[in-house]
């Protein structure tokens, strides 16, 4: 191939590209790589956050499996974040499908399910925690139903689900717009055809609507599971881990130990064990639910 048609062939990248770069570069270093790597190098020690250290080789690691308190708050995140995972996306789904159709104010509709993604959790969060010890209680009662008239943030079996509840909240209005985004991808004529050949609703959706925005389902049960497995906020200003540790996470664990507790270098190893787990999960999530999508 001659040179006119390859201009670009041997010529170098211009300096300033590089010093456009290079910012950004020394910024990740310093608030990520450094930190990541500076605290891959405490966890192999028994550092309390201030004072004198030494090594304790894999010693944080090992003890990590053996904590009943630990084990405990990866049952509960883990559970949190598979049954948020499928509510959060059900939901989304039909709010956008609904959204996507030919109803009337669908702009405004569309502004106001996206509000909650703007709103600051930990405020709603404290709202939400009104609701459910004063406002829920209180309307039960007047209503006569008896198993809602105590806080269910008060209940070691309930708690759970205050949270579930407001997370979901919040985070629908986030994978509500990538739904929609990928419903707006698909021609209306493929609808008008199914119709014509006696399609019903239900397998326009098995068969077009589902299959078609693939890549979005995926991008959405991907990134969800990954937020909720790394929930912290949502607790904190509705139970803040309780009754007991009955709703403590494992973001919230390492918090209290490693800045609270004087276990910097044991939640350091706690938080190195769960970086491996989430992004584990998310390669292996993502693999299978990528296969899915060819398979249609």
């Amino acid at each position: 191939m001659s040179t006119l048609t390859r201009p670009n062939v041997g010529r170098k990248t211009p300096r300033v590209f590089y010093f456009m770069v290079l910012p950004a570069l020394v910024i990740f270093a310093v608030f990520h790589t450094v930190p990541l790597l500076s605290g891959i190098y405490f966890s192999f020690t028994n550092y309390a956050g201030y004072g004198e250290w030494s090594f304790v080789g894999l010693s944080n690691y090992i003890n990590l499996f053996r904590d009943d308190r630990i084990l405990n708050a990866y049952g509960f995140t883990f559970l949190f974040a598979i049954v948020s995972t499928i509510a959060v996306n059900v939901i989304s789904l039909a709010v956008a499908i609904a959204l996507n159709g030919r109803i009337k104010f669908k702009t405004g509709f569309r502004g106001i399910f996206f509000i909650p993604n703007i709103l600051s959790i930990l405020i709603v969060g404290y709202v939400f925690n009104y609701l459910f010890s004063n406002s829920v209680p209180a309307i039960a009662e007047a209503l006569g139903i008896n198993a809602l008239t105590t806080s269910i943030l008060a209940g070691a079996d309930t708690a759970w689900i205050g949270v579930v509840i407001l997370s979901v909240w919040q985070a629908a209005a986030f994978n509500i717009i990538i739904y929609l985004a990928g419903l707006q991808t698909i021609g209306g004529e493929l609808y008008e055809a199914a119709s014509l050949d006696g399609a019903s609703s239900w397998r326009q959706f098995r068969s077009i609507t589902f299959p078609l925005i693939g890549a979005f389902f995926t991008i959405n049960m991907v990134l969800s599971l990954k937020n909720f497995l790394q929930v912290f906020d949502q607790i904190v200003s509705l139970t803040a881990g309780g009754p007991g540790t009955s709703t403590e996470s494992i973001s919230l664990l390492i918090y209290r130990g490693g800045f609270e507790g004087g276990e910097y270098g044991y939640q350091t190893a706690n938080a190195v064990i769960y970086l491996i787990v989430i992004i584990a999960i998310s390669f292996v999530q993502l693999r299978i639910l990528q296969r899915r999508e060819a398979s249609f």
